[in-house]
């Protein structure tokens, strides 16, 4: 036996757990410990312990399930897995060694005998059942009972998941219900807001903070940006409950586009982007929802200008390829990472550090609920289309920058 043989203990009552801690570490051994069933495999994988002390009742996966599970393991197939459990009714030590155990040692431990039984194992003490007759009819009992807990298993899955999804339903005609009442009174407060800025009467400047013409404006702006995020959470929980409605006609994308540039440059001018569109005016038309894909394209170029540094370049492609149109949104900012490319278009997912979040929709990495990407994905999805990113990777000082691709059918029009 080498010196400091690493010992893997799974234990998931404390006291147990230190008690033979301390009497194995006492002896020169190197333990290092799991509390049920998966954290044992993903240690025992880790770890390499040239033994495993192994508990039966368990939570999660028990004791035999994860012996079977490590002895389908390639660099764990051959060490001693010893079973070291109350579990001492008859049969108890046949079933553990048809699971795929070395040894047996029953609770509660004899302090001093341990030690010399672990070495023992480790030094290639096996135990057997035996006869071939009983090893069979335990292996037929073990099978069984496998299939027993599969199916209990499979079962409580479909419950909790029957739940989940009977509760995901509410939390999303909740947030359908809660966004329709908090639009109509945003809508009151920006309309009369905007009578207000109209005004010619009212008094003082844009310019001059405090005066009443500067407070309603910054007024205006904040309640246009609470019914942008009402509007962003109302239309993902619409898109996950296939309850986006669409209302078809023709659609110039060109102009579209060329819309959304104009309004997100009108509130981000200061960032000094260059934006540069090829293609679009060979563009023929499509059958669309000129509103929900004007929200997709602004959702896009918002996203390109929060990644993209200032004096940085957005060009934005347009082409027929058949009978669909396809889109590329190109940047020159910071790019996205190999690994956050397959979940940019998950519902809240956030590649910025929220605690530097920011509201701005236009800033440099400015932040946001994490929607907008998934709502576009929504729209374009609803339209038949796809959309996609590519990039080499997230780099703030060689700004490798990213291509979101759009493809749209033309339709019928």
């Amino acid at each position: 036996m080498k010196e400091k043989s690493k010992i893997l203990y799974v234990e998931d009552d404390p006291s147990s757990e230190i008690l033979v801690r301390r009497v194995l570490e006492s002896e020169g051994f190197q333990v290092v410990t799991a509390s049920n069933g998966l954290s044992a495999i993903e240690t025992a994988r880790n770890e390499l312990p040239d033994m495993i002390l192994m508990d039966i009742n368990i939570s999660g996966l028990d004791g035999y399930e994860v012996t079977t599970r490590l002895r389908t393991i390639d660099k764990l197939k051959q060490i001693p897995i010893v079973a070291v459990t109350a579990a001492t009714l008859s049969g108890d030590r046949e079933r553990a060694l048809t699971a795929g155990c070395t040894g047996y040692i029953p609770k509660p431990i004899d302090v001093d005998r341990f030690p010399e039984q672990v070495i023992a194992f480790l030094t290639g003490t096996t135990e057997e059942i035996e006869s071939a007759e009983e090893k069979a009819e335990y292996l037929r009992e073990y099978s069984h009972r496998l299939v027993d807990r599969l199916e209990e298993k499979i079962r409580a899955l479909e419950e909790n998941n029957i739940e989940l999804q009977r509760l995901d339903r509410m939390k999303t005609d909740f947030i359908i219900i809660a966004g329709h009442e908090l639009r109509t009174p945003l809508t009151t407060i920006y309309g009369y807001a905007q009578i207000l800025q109209t005004n010619p009467e009212l008094p003082g400047s844009s310019e001059n903070p405090g005066s009443p013409r500067f407070l309603v404006e910054k007024m205006t702006e904040a309640v246009w940006r609470l019914n942008q995020v009402v509007g962003d959470i109302l239309n993902v929980s619409l898109i996950d409950a296939n309850k986006l409605d669409l209302s078809k006609g023709p659609v110039f994308l060109n102009s579209l586009i060329q819309q959304a540039v104009e309004d997100v440059n009108a509130i981000g001018g200061d960032r000094q982007l260059i934006f540069t569109l090829e293609g679009l005016d060979d563009l023929p038309m499509v059958l669309g929802d000129s509103k929900r894909l004007y929200q997709a394209f602004w959702n896009l170029i918002t996203n390109a200008v929060k990644y993209t540094p200032d004096g940085g370049h957005i060009t934005i492609k347009g082409r027929r390829i058949e009978d669909a149109i396809q889109i590329a949104v190109q940047d020159t900012g910071i790019g996205i990472d190999p690994e956050d490319l397959d979940h940019i278009f998950d519902r809240f997912y956030i590649l910025h550090d929220t605690a530097l979040h920011r509201s701005s929709k236009t800033a440099f990495k400015g932040g946001g609920l994490g929607v907008g990407l998934a709502v576009a994905r929504g729209i374009i999805e609803g339209h038949g289309g796809r959309i996609w990113v590519e990039s080499e990777g997230h780099d703030e000082e060689q700004l490798p920058g990213s291509i979101f691709h759009i493809l749209l059918p033309i339709g019928e029009l």
